[in-house]
């Protein structure tokens, strides 16, 4: 990748989908990689048939879980306590780091250890533990490699999909004390391995995030393939779990599809390597596992979302990836060049409410809108429609917008020249004399058409009036029937 990086600013994607497009190397790398991500979702679903029945039961527990959401978020919270887990509530990620570094401080914890976790991302974790002098390590192999680099994740499943071989060789070698340079891929994950195998045994608290809140029994629900996991919440004494509101779902039952959908959505396997179910810290009789597990449930907007129904399906998602896999704008820009922390398809309709739409009014639009995302969403989330309330909401504030808890930023992509012209548009199209005088003195008028038209002219050449407008040619053609009679007159008998 080029020395020059994507900056973690939404409001610049137009100019990191130009820095990244300039990259040959990177946007070939990143085909090949979804390429091979899209073929081995295709060979886990190769019967249409059960695939749609199998989304249609996971979109069933998603949107039952949602419509039940208060009611399940009490019910967990009573688990939580009778099963010896810690919850914390958080509005926004001020309050979820606030909430860190107090349990960082009251264990003396200089250091913790993370599994991956697009929640920790999401409030910054690592650089808000850094200020106060606390390590935040990555223990999740693609996440290490971009900590060590000071880069970003740009896929929510495979975060260092970004860097090849030679580029993770470099960032060993520079980074990890007698590591040498190599390319081998078995060895460059040995390295990582024992560099991380130490940090594990000394850390006082591991944290991870998680994929599914079980109401009934209260359990965490893990979903891994390195053991970085594991052993993030079991070794240390103290397991900090962090994730969002949504992520609830009412009984251990529903699990076993979700669990399907996501392994097989998301990187082609039947199953993973490790599943986690955790249901509180370490019993009396037990000779390993935490001494304290707390559980961070995440608002930052969410609440929000969900409180506006036509939005509230952005909430169903599962964190698969599948739709940033099949979508031809991720796949030639990168996730980085999104600027946040969920990228793709599926980036452009929760970080609005995450960040505002004002921040991010430039991601709905980053769509061709093929459909794609919502074809392989494997819990049934409407992503196209979605993008388009989006892009209504950017150009239209709507009274409910003055409201608190709705979705902030409203009519931030409005802009005075598009009412202008599309007003001028309806008044040309409303009264036809006002449509003949237009038509009349745009060809007389094609010389002064502007040649660069924004992105239009970037790829394509500029659209100029023709010479005479198709009233004016009709008028000077022999009319139809006139020339069926000369045909008449003139064939042979």
């Amino acid at each position: 990748m080029s020395a020059e990086r994507p900056t973690a600013d939404p409001r610049a994607f137009k100019d990191n989908s130009r820095l990244v497009l300039a990259d040959p190397v990177l946007r070939r790398n990143f085909r090949g990689a979804m390429d091979f991500l899209t073929d081995k979702r295709a060979a886990q679903f190769p019967d249409a048939d059960a695939f749609a029945e199998l989304r249609d039961l996971g979109k069933q527990i998603r949107q039952h879980a949602l419509a039940n959401l208060p009611q399940l978020l009490m019910q967990l919270e009573t688990r939580l306590h009778e099963n010896g887990i810690h919850l914390h509530w958080a509005e926004d990620a001020a309050a979820a780091n606030a909430i860190f570094l107090d349990l960082a401080r009251r264990h003396d914890a200089p250091t913790m250890v993370k599994g991956k976790s697009m929640v920790s991302e999401e409030i910054g974790l690592n650089h808000e533990m850094a200020a106060h002098g606390i390590a935040c390590i990555e223990t999740d192999m693609g996440e290490y490699i971009l900590q060590l680099d000071g880069d970003r994740p740009s896929h929510i499943i495979m975060p260092a999909i970004h860097k090849t071989k030679e580029d993770v060789a470099k960032i060993f070698a520079t980074h990890i004390p007698g590591a040498g340079y190599t390319e081998d891929v078995e060895e460059l994950i040995a390295i990582g391995r024992r560099a991380l195998r130490n940090e594990f045994r000394t850390a006082k608290i591991g944290v991870s995030g998680v994929n599914f809140l079980v109401a009934e029994t209260g359990s965490l629900v893990l979903v891994e393939n390195e053991g970085n996991g594991r052993l993030s919440t079991t070794v240390p004494d103290v397991h900090i779990a962090i994730t969002g509101i949504e992520k609830v779902v009412a009984t251990l039952d529903h699990i076993a599809p979700l669990f399907t959908l996501l392994t097989r959505s998301a990187t082609g396997q039947a199953v993973t390597t490790y599943l986690n179910v955790i249901s509180g810290p370490r019993r009396a009789d037990e000779k390993d596992g935490p001494r304290e597990v707390h559980l961070i449930l995440l608002d930052n907007g969410r609440s929000q979302a969900y409180r506006e129904e036509h939005f509230r399906a952005t909430l169903q998602c599962i964190r698969c990836g599948a739709c940033m896999n099949h979508c031809p704008v991720y796949a030639r820009i990168g996730g980085l060049s999104y600027g946040t922390t969920y990228p793709g398809p599926i980036g452009a309709i929760i970080s609005p409410h995450l960040m505002n739409l004002d921040s991010t009014r430039d991601l709905p639009t980053a769509s061709s809108l093929c459909g794609a995302c919502g074809e392989v969403c494997p819990v049934g989330i409407p992503i196209p429609d979605l993008l388009m309330r989006l892009r209504e909401a950017g150009r239209h504030s709507h009274p409910a917008a003055q409201q608190r808890q709705a979705l902030k930023g409203q009519g931030a992509a409005r802009s005075i020249v598009e009412v202008v012209a599309w007003k001028a548009w309806r008044l040309l199209y409303a009264h036809s004399a006002l449509y003949a005088l237009f038509a009349w003195i745009a060809p007389r008028l094609r010389v002064l058409a502007v040649a660069a038209r924004s992105g239009w002219t970037r790829t394509r050449a500029p659209l100029r009036p023709a010479r005479r407008s198709l009233r004016e040619q009709l008028a000077t053609r022999t009319p139809l029937h006139s020339r069926k009679a000369l045909r008449d007159r003139h064939s042979p008998d």
